[in-house]
């Protein structure tokens, strides 16, 4: 018997990366699946290993209509809801605020938190009902960089930061009928794309090989895959190990907060740039 054997989960961004690494253990772990992602192409894929037991939704987590078409669909499929998890993101790829167009910012700061903050909102709201009803669990991914710098550049940073306040107040205000909590991960190796407004909505994070170019600077010695991650959501959506947990985030960042001393800033290049006067 799997840990999660009865469940009913909604995933969003669940076709590829760290979503579908959730979506192969929460399987595993007896659960069944309604799985919410704007790629019909991957989602095909995925019905195509486990019919039975995953129901695929397209849409756009930007809009609430879509994400209560998604709740929808999982309860008239499976009859309830007992979890719900907001894991759909985009990366800025740390392009740094100097960097960053001035012409680019108001769309590059929408995009980004219209799907890494509303996102998460939108589901939020589309899924209360159901999961009141089964006094169950939310959901959502963070990242070491809702803590710590250099994980990103200033809007998925902020964005991030944002999730970590946002799982704190529903925490708050549905208490004690559901349960909301996050899960951080560090770097991982994944297909986490960046926003359009940038450019980069065809850029994967994949091509920068993490594991090979990053893991002798994590204090476990390696970058974890997507798979290593699974297991935090499976705690936190399980009734039996995680009950007492609300308003919480499990941080899984491979050390990077305990890293110690070593890069101190990473402005160094502004004082030649802008002319700084010697100090």
């Amino acid at each position: 018997m799997g840990t999660l054997d009865g469940e009913v989960v909604l995933i969003s961004g669940g076709a590829s990366g760290l979503g579908r690494a959730i979506v192969a253990r929460f399987l595993e772990e007896g659960a069944r699946l309604a799985v919410f992602d704007r790629s019909a192409e991957r989602l095909e894929e995925l019905v195509a290993g486990d019919a039975d037991r995953i129901e695929a939704v397209v849409g756009d987590v930007r809009s609430i209509a879509d994400n209560q078409r998604a709740v929808d669909a999982c309860v008239a499929r499976f009859g309830k809801l007992d979890c719900a998890i907001g894991n759909a993101g985009i990366w800025d790829y740390s392009v740094s605020l100097d960097d960053l167009p001035a012409d680019r910012i108001d769309d590059a700061f929408d995009e980004l938190f219209q799907v890494n903050v509303k996102g998460y909102l939108n589901l939020a709201k589309a899924a209360l009902p159901a999961l009141v009803r089964s006094s169950g669990a939310m959901i959502f991914t963070v990242s070491n960089a809702g803590f710590d710098p250099g994980g990103g550049g200033p809007l998925y940073t902020a964005s991030k930061h944002a999730v970590v306040g946002l799982i704190r107040q529903l925490a708050y205000e549905f208490a004690p009928a559901v349960r909301v909590n996050g899960v951080a991960p560090g770097p991982i190796d994944t297909d986490l794309r960046g926003p359009e407004a940038l450019g980069l909505a065809d850029k994967s994070i994949a091509i920068m090989d993490l594991p090979g170019t990053a893991g002798r600077a994590m204090p476990i010695g390696f970058v974890p895959a997507t798979a290593d991650y699974a297991g935090g959501y499976v705690f936190l959506a399980s009734r039996r190990d995680s009950r007492p947990a609300t308003g919480g985030v499990v941080k899984l960042d491979a050390g990077i907060a305990v890293r110690g001393i070593g890069r101190t800033s990473a402005g160094g290049r502004l004082a030649g740039k802008y002319g700084q006067a010697p100090t």
